[in-house]
């Protein structure tokens, strides 16, 4: 069985800083993506826990589409909120963006090491 790993050479994180971890590995039909926050070009976008919880999942499904990966493949999904207050709003978004194709997930409630209100990590499979 293969490995492969989406961008191993490491991301670029808040104050650009180099993120030591691949985005997303692959093995076995099972992509593996690395959690995602609101970022874009290594600053976390500041916004509603919806708007914020939007781009964690885009950012997600962006990285899961360079794999060949879609809606369809995602059989988990791990979501960390700074706030239970956010549970609702977040399953809002859950909603319309897998509805079609619910997975497992998980969500808690704990502190990020980035200033956001949400972190998202999925897991996917294509047989």
């Amino acid at each position: 069985m293969s490995i492969k790993r989406y961008g191993a050479e490491g991301g670029t994180g808040t104050g650009g800083q180099h993120l030591p971890f691949s985005r997303a590995v692959e093995a076995g039909g099972w992509l593996y993506v690395s959690g995602q926050t609101p970022m874009k070009d290594g600053e976390v976008v500041e916004g509603s826990v919806v708007e914020q919880s939007r781009l964690a999942i885009d950012n997600c499904l962006s990285i899961m589409r360079e794999a060949g990966y879609d809606l369809e493949h995602v059989v988990h999904v791990t979501v960390i909120l700074t706030d239970a207050r956010y549970f609702q709003s977040f399953n809002k978004v859950f909603k319309d963006v897998f509805g079609a194709h619910p997975p497992a997930r998980i969500c808690s409630v704990c502190d990020l090491v980035v200033d956001c209100k949400v972190e998202v990590g999925v897991v996917c499979f294509k047989g």
